[in-house]
């Protein structure tokens, strides 16, 4: 049964973060890598080309999610997914095809993501996404997601490559930045909503890495998948994670910004 909800209503159109919330959203990054690279490189559509392609699903899916009156958990995971392959294409396009380099990028889109949350900030009064249930807060919403997602193809890139960890040192590196933010959440009274945030963004290139890993040459530290069948692989892998594993809308709650 969906759930309905009105303007004032206490539920959000987005999930409630729990566990299913993180496992979904890193498979669901990691194909943006993989999705975005077959598009790019498999398919030698180019950058520009792969980006005008995912730009287009992307604003169709945000439409399609904002439009709903209640939460579906398979249209806000399709649009996830969306946000990260054109993510990864507008990386790649800013990186490689504009000559501004991994660090540039991280730079530039970073900004462009702080910029986001403070401009929400100040419309909203709040970025918590228990929040997130009328069209500008999940317009917001979409936008920062949207330059995360971007960013963290930017970071994920820099890191393993022009920083020379690798994949595996770039696996290990964000995966305990992450175990960092989730002590901190157990154990420290730092503002939950800046930490989901924190969270969120690191996810991307921990997904970035991962994607990068499973595809790339033996030769160059990875498995040498085909980006095809890595991709197919984790489609059904979010499928999996979507069908059995209940999600439900957050609650809306007081703001802790």
């Amino acid at each position: 049964m969906p759930y309905k909800f009105t303007e004032s209503s206490s539920l959000s159109k987005v999930p409630a973060v729990t566990m299913a919330f993180w496992l979904t959203k890193i498979a669901a990054t990691t194909l943006g890598e993989t999705g975005g690279d077959a598009v790019t490189m498999s398919m030698d559509l180019g950058y520009l080309t792969g980006t005008l392609i995912f730009a287009v699903i992307f604003l169709i899916a945000v439409m399609v999610q904002i439009k709903r009156d209640s939460f579906n958990k398979w249209i806000y995971w399709f649009t996830v997914i969306a946000t990260t392959t054109v993510g990864t294409t507008l990386a790649d396009f800013a990186d490689r095809s504009l000559g501004i380099g991994y660090l540039g990028g991280t730079l530039l889109l970073s900004t462009l993501l702080i910029l986001s949350l403070l401009i929400w900030r100040v419309c909203c009064g709040t970025i918590a996404v228990s929040s997130v249930n009328n069209v500008r807060t999940e317009s917001f919403y979409w936008v920062t997601i949207m330059f995360s997602q971007t960013l963290g193809t930017a970071l994920g890139d820099w890191t393993a490559d022009s920083e020379g960890l690798g994949y595996g040192g770039g696996i290990l590196l964000f995966v305990g930045a992450l175990a960092i933010i989730w002590a901190a959440s157990r154990f420290t009274s730092l503002s939950r909503t800046a930490l989901f945030w924190a969270a969120f963004v690191l996810t991307r290139p921990l997904g970035a890495v991962v994607g990068d890993f499973m595809d790339k040459p033996v030769a160059e530290g990875g498995l040498a998948l085909s980006r095809y069948s890595a991709s197919l692989a984790l489609v059904l892998i979010i499928i999996g994670f979507i069908w059995f594993i209940p999600q439900r809308p957050a609650m809306k709650t007081a703001a802790t910004n």
